[in-house]
């Protein structure tokens, strides 16, 4: 079984959460069966793990309808993208394709990183369901990160293939201190975009609310919008980070009251599962998705509420505090990139793969792809 991985959506610094599916995903993947990764730039391979490799062209090139004619080179039996749009017009190999999630069909502002051309061809795919039905009725089946997306996907018709889903999960390179009792600091965390959706306004105006916190926005931020925010709540205190690594991430997030967001609508939430396996607990928007992955261990509130957010924090007195950070852990475990992986190599052979009873079970293998030469894009 020859498997194929569509990793050209990883970022060159830092993961975005595409990036992070990507990379976590392949990684486990590479641990269970041989699989070949695509990238459209070498600086990928920072972010990706040592296994057979490809160079194609980029996904937004104008060759990416006709993708499948580079890759039928490599004789794959299967290939696998994180993201819906791949071409598919003469491919030669059953072909799986994720859907994360349906945001930009009520928020149709698409992301400022993109060309504008790429920009422009963002909104008018989102003004009608029937280019992502194409797309997708194109593929031979259709993963996606939630059971939330899941049910949208199937409530919208969008399309007549199976939907499997195959969860997210977080990257965290430490463990929960034990016996901790109480937050360390005041600290409330985001991690997330500025996008209108994202609902960062609740956040800021809930932080003047409540003395002896500070709100540490995480990502990268335009001056304008930094000023914008300062100006919103003068008495907040508010510390931008404007981009971190993963290491300053975990810092300040380990040591947090809780990580914090007021979002309107996600596909999944990896912050969230980065937080609780921390043991931090969370402070979220009431959205399926977030009681999806939070269960009884978040604290939720009306996204429209700054007063209902500031309550919900100062629910986390030392005893709330204690009990939410072991939830946290517990709901946090459900949550695995090794899982996952398993799951989506079910789904790729078609055969069960080991559990950790050690339990005897069947997986497909065959030899791995000696692929690090690029193809020549035809």
């Amino acid at each position: 079984m020859r498997i194929v991985f569509d990793c050209r959506y990883t970022r060159f610094d830092r993961h975005d959460g595409i990036s992070r599916y990507t990379a976590g995903l392949v990684t486990e993947l590479g641990k269970l069966h041989p699989v070949t990764m695509l990238i459209n730039d070498h600086r990928q391979l920072d972010l990706l793990p040592d296994l057979p490799w490809q160079l194609v062209s980029a996904p937004t090139s104008i060759r990416e309808p006709f993708i499948a004619l580079q890759i039928n080179q490599l004789k794959p039996d299967v290939v696998f993208s994180p993201m819906q749009t791949m071409g598919s017009w003469g491919r030669k190999y059953r072909l799986l394709l994720t859907v994360h999630d349906l945001i930009y069909y009520r928020n149709r502002t698409p992301p400022r990183d993109l060309p504008g051309l790429l920009r422009l061809i963002w909104r008018l795919y989102h003004l009608s369901w029937w280019p992502q039905r194409m797309l997708l009725n194109r593929a031979d089946g259709v993963v996606t990160v939630s059971e939330t997306t899941r049910d949208l996907i199937r409530d919208n018709r969008l399309t007549r293939r199976p939907v499997t889903v195959i969860h997210n999960a977080a990257d965290t390179r430490s463990t929960p201190p034990a016996g901790r009792a109480a937050a360390e600091t005041g600290r409330l965390v985001y991690m997330g975009s500025f996008m209108p959706y994202k609902n960062v306004d609740t956040l800021v105006r809930a932080a003047a609310e409540l003395p002896g916190h500070e709100l540490h926005l995480m990502s990268q931020v335009s001056d304008q919008e930094r000023e914008r925010l300062t100006a919103l709540a003068p008495q907040a205190t508010l510390v931008f980070h404007n981009g971190v690594t993963d290491e300053e991430y975990l810092r300040v997030l380990g040591s947090a009251t809780a990580l914090v967001t007021a979002s309107l609508d996600e596909g999944f939430g990896i912050p969230l599962v980065e937080a609780m396996s921390l043991g931090i607990p969370v402070v979220v928007s009431d959205i399926p998705i977030f009681r999806e992955i939070g269960g009884d261990a978040a604290l939720y509130f009306d996204p429209a509420s700054t007063d209902a957010l500031a309550l919900a924090v100062r629910r986390l007195g030392a005893g709330e505090w204690a009990a939410r950070s072991t939830a946290s852990v517990i709901e946090a475990e459900r949550f695995t990139w090794r899982d996952s992986a398993r799951r989506l190599l079910e789904l790729l052979t078609g055969t069960d793969t080991a559990d950790d009873s050690g339990t005897r079970t069947e997986t497909a293998t065959g030899p791995g792809i000696d692929a690090e030469q690029p193809v020549q894009p035809v």
